[in-house]
């Protein structure tokens, strides 16, 4: 946070960021949702890891590389919007790809905690993702996590 607001007084060539791709961008939402409740347990950062890797085709030293480098742009931050804006420019299928993956990781272990839940929707709402397609994937996923649980 507080090197976000430095880099807004510094030079113009020192805070120009490295173009951001919709990897990125998924990836430092990810990253950003995982901690959002405050608690981050291993469920999810296994699941956020797993999703990546299935979603992007990546291999290891690039799923690691992505998630350091998610890590430091979600410490820089100071919105979703420079990650959601990348992300609108993607076909509508894949945007709800993405609202499906938050929607994965949210529920890896069992619970949806209110501000995971209201970064979702924000997110959704920002890459153009209607509610009724969010709320089918919220129901989705919670269906799925009470399976596992009854199991």
């Amino acid at each position: 946070m507080f090197k976000a607001i430095a880099n807004l007084f510094a030079e113009p060539s020192a805070r120009t960021p490295r173009k951001m791709d919709p990897q990125l961008a998924v990836a430092t939402l990810l990253v950003h949702l995982i901690n959002i409740d405050g608690v981050t347990t291993d469920d999810e950062k296994r699941t956020m890891s797993r999703v990546l890797k299935d979603h992007f085709d990546l291999d290891e030293p690039q799923l690691r590389q992505l998630i350091e480098m998610a890590g430091q742009k979600d410490a820089e931050a100071v919105d979703l919007y420079q990650f959601t804006s990348i992300i609108t420019g993607l076909e509508m299928e894949q945007r709800i790809a993405i609202i499906s993956l938050m929607w994965e990781v949210v529920f890896a272990d069992g619970t949806n905690h209110e501000m995971e839940d209201n970064m979702i929707w924000r997110v959704a709402e920002l890459i153009g993702v209607s509610a009724r397609d969010r709320t089918r994937l919220r129901a989705k996923f919670a269906k799925a996590a009470a399976d596992r649980d009854r199991d």
